[in-house]
């Protein structure tokens, strides 16, 4: 039997070599969690000067105390161990400059006996969204925020047809946009329908084009926007509002790979990757007959929930404190306690296109450089019942982390239940608290 400690210590400069030759982060596991070898690119990117041989992962990948799976995320290297298959999996890793996301790839390695001795782990940086303020494209962290964006991750390099499913201000065409930037179609043009503007009539002009004199008023030959997105992505945006009628045309498009412009008889062959997006129910809407069974099978290959942003609890003060500065990068504005209080308690029907619009009215309203609930829409600002508590009887002041932290203390001390029911009680993922148990120095598990 091969002992990992010992083929670790005998072939490690064997091993570094090896990982060296690999341009992303990698590193070599052993199956207790611990760092055997590490290639340059994991030490440049996620190293903190500190040896990192025989150092568990998640604790230089994460600042963990235990391994992922105790700490509310899946452990790509538990379940690797236990189904023996490689595992894909996006977390956020902790590097010098803060936390980022992560696409994980992890591969057993076994020796003659086929018992796995060893894994390798490599890491891809997504470039289509941050954990920062600062960072451009999209912006999250929570647990549903990172479920979207591992299946954004998978469906990005392929050919595959992506429908991208949202209640309205989700950010769609966003994540349609990020979808293409990450294909390999990144460098053709990306081009965007709004399919509830466009009536029956002219679906087909603006889709597929018109010859010079097809019908009253086409004075000259016009490009349709399936062509204009020849080589690139072509953006179904509301497909679901594509009239029945319309509907067998897409389909016959999508199902032979050409098109003909209205008023010609000639084919013209079709080169595009297809995003579409809706925020209909296309299978009721299929069961009540206005829209069609084979196009919805034809397009639903890849469906992509997008979270609507009251299930995304962690990202909310990301996401003020990312828009601000967008809207206003000249002023150093920043909201208010009490302000945001009001924000986290309500529920965002318009979701991110809301948060984004209240913020711009804020600063409209705002003469310095914090936005208060004064300076929040009525029906956001907090009620008695949500408000900021009152400060202690003898008025002292302690920080805010620290406030938490007794908090926390407390309620651990006294209640007895599952983590996850406490998860829920607290309003926040499990993750969230995990990390903030681990904060204390008590075991998650305990």
């Amino acid at each position: 039997m091969t002992d990992t400690r010992l083929l670790s210590t005998t072939v490690l400069p064997e091993t570094t070599a090896l990982l060296d030759s690999i341009d992303e982060p990698a590193i070599l596991l052993s199956r207790e969690y611990e760092i055997l070898a590490a290639n340059q690119a994991y030490r440049q990117h996620y190293g903190d000067g500190k040896p990192l041989h025989r150092r568990h992962c998640y604790a230089a990948s994460h600042h963990y105390s235990v391994p992922c799976d105790q700490a509310g995320e899946m452990c790509p290297l538990k379940q690797c161990l236990h189904s023996g298959e490689p595992q894909r999996v996006l977390h956020l890793h902790h590097t010098p400059d803060g936390d980022e996301h992560v696409d994980v790839s992890l591969f057993p390695i076994r020796d003659a006996q086929g018992k796995i001795t060893c894994l390798l782990e490599k890491m891809h940086r997504t470039r289509v969204a941050s954990s920062h303020p600062a960072g451009a494209g999209l912006v999250g962290r929570s647990a549903a925020f990172n479920h979207m964006l591992a299946l954004m991750e998978r469906a990005a390099p392929s050919a595959t047809s992506v429908l991208l499913l949202g209640e309205s201000g989700t950010g769609k065409e966003l994540v349609a946009r990020a979808i293409h930037q990450s294909s390999k179609r990144s460098a053709g043009p990306f081009v965007a329908v709004e399919c509830s503007g466009l009536s029956e009539s002219l679906f087909e002009s603006e889709l597929f084009g018109h010859e010079k004199g097809a019908f009253t008023g086409a004075h000259l030959r016009k490009t349709g926007l399936v062509q204009a997105a020849h080589g690139g992505t072509l953006f179904l945006d509301e497909v679901g509002d594509i009239p029945l009628s319309q509907q067998v045309k897409l389909l016959r498009l999508l199902e032979t790979g050409t098109f003909r412009r209205v008023g010609s008889t000639e084919e013209q062959e079709a080169d595009f990757r297809l995003v579409l997006a809706t925020h209909r129910n296309l299978k009721q809407m299929v069961d009540d007959g206005s829209f069609r069974q084979d196009l919805y099978y034809r397009i639903s290959t890849f469906p992509i929930p997008l979270p609507p942003l009251r299930e995304r609890d962690d990202d909310l003060r990301l996401l003020a404190e990312s828009m601000l500065q967008r809207l206003a990068p000249e002023r150093p504005v920043k909201l208010s306690a009490a302000a945001l209080s009001c924000l986290q308690h309500y529920d965002f029907p318009g979701n991110v296109r809301e948060l984004r619009n209240i913020l711009e009215r804020a600063l409209l309203l705002a003469d310095g450089d914090t936005l208060s609930t004064e300076h929040l829409p009525n029906e956001c600002r907090c009620t008695p019942a949500t408000a900021v508590p009152p400060l202690p009887a003898d008025n002292g002041i302690i920080s805010l982390e620290e406030n938490e932290q007794r908090y926390l203390s407390a309620v651990l001390a006294r209640f007895k239940g599952e983590r996850s029911e406490l998860a829920d009680k607290l309003n926040i993922s499990q993750r969230t608290l995990f990390r903030k148990i681990s904060k204390l120095g008590t075991p998650p598990d305990v």
